[in-house]
């Protein structure tokens, strides 16, 4: 895959334009509330909060602000209730999409990923249309600059690792969810930065994206992920990095 983007590789790059935005603030504090409602506020009992904490400090976010997302969870401060969803659909060329949201009205959200689906090439699908398409894992990014591929090997198949890809200037690392912790830890250990880091949904296949389609791909994922309820986006594209240039 090497001289092409996909989605996964793609996105890291905004993420510092993300953060001006607020945006990655708010999904942020929706995950750690949520978190906590669900499985308590201790985050050394509570494995999903402990990943959203670490993944705030790691944002810069203000402890407070993460201390008063986690009481509004476990109903020591009032807040708003999130409810959690999945939808799925298809983007130009026939890519597939799976989003994950946190919302306080179901009915609202969903039409507005329609419409935002329908008005750039794609369209909403039905619950589990795309999701047999995609595993979840734990999954890294790390410039090929920040370490060696026998460095990163070892350290991925003695913690839990079960690949490494290339991709383009990076590389990919994936665990089974389980191992996401332990082979976070080890990287920060060894000291090897990581563009990207999180439990994803990743495609067992990849459906590549020309031309026009690759355009209006990169528009509706953009435009997917700026929706307010938005959590994830994950798809199944992969694109030259010509058509990526172009398009910013």
């Amino acid at each position: 895959m090497s001289g092409h983007s996909k989605w996964h590789s793609i996105k890291h790059k905004k993420a510092a334009a993300d953060s001006k935005r607020g945006r990655i603030f708010t999904r942020l504090i929706r995950e750690m509330t949520v978190a906590a409602r669900t499985g308590g506020g201790d985050i050394d009992s509570n494995p999903r909060l402990r990943l959203v904490v670490n993944s705030a400090k790691a944002a810069n976010m203000p402890a407070e602000n993460i201390k008063r997302a986690i009481m509004r969870g476990t109903g020591e401060l009032p807040g708003v209730s999130y409810e959690e969803a999945n939808y799925e659909g298809y983007g130009p060329g026939g890519a597939a999409i799976f989003m994950r949201v946190l919302t306080d009205n179901r009915n609202r959200t969903v039409a507005e990923v329609r419409h935002i689906l329908s008005k750039n090439g794609g369209n909403l699908g039905e619950s589990g249309c795309v999701s047999w398409m995609f595993d979840r894992k734990g999954y890294f990014v790390v410039e090929k600059a920040a370490a060696s591929e026998e460095r990163l090997l070892d350290i991925v198949l003695s913690n839990g690792g079960d690949d490494m890809r290339e991709d383009g200037d990076n590389y990919e690392l994936f665990s089974v969810p389980e191992s996401f912790e332990a082979l976070k830890v080890a990287l920060e250990a060894a000291g090897i930065p990581t563009a990207a880091s999180e439990v994803s949904m990743v495609p067992q296949n990849y459906v590549k994206l020309e031309g026009k389609d690759a355009q209006t791909m990169l528009k509706l994922m953009e435009a997917l992920e700026d929706q307010e309820d938005m959590q994830n986006v994950w798809a199944n594209f992969d694109i030259d990095e010509a058509a990526l240039q172009e398009a910013s």
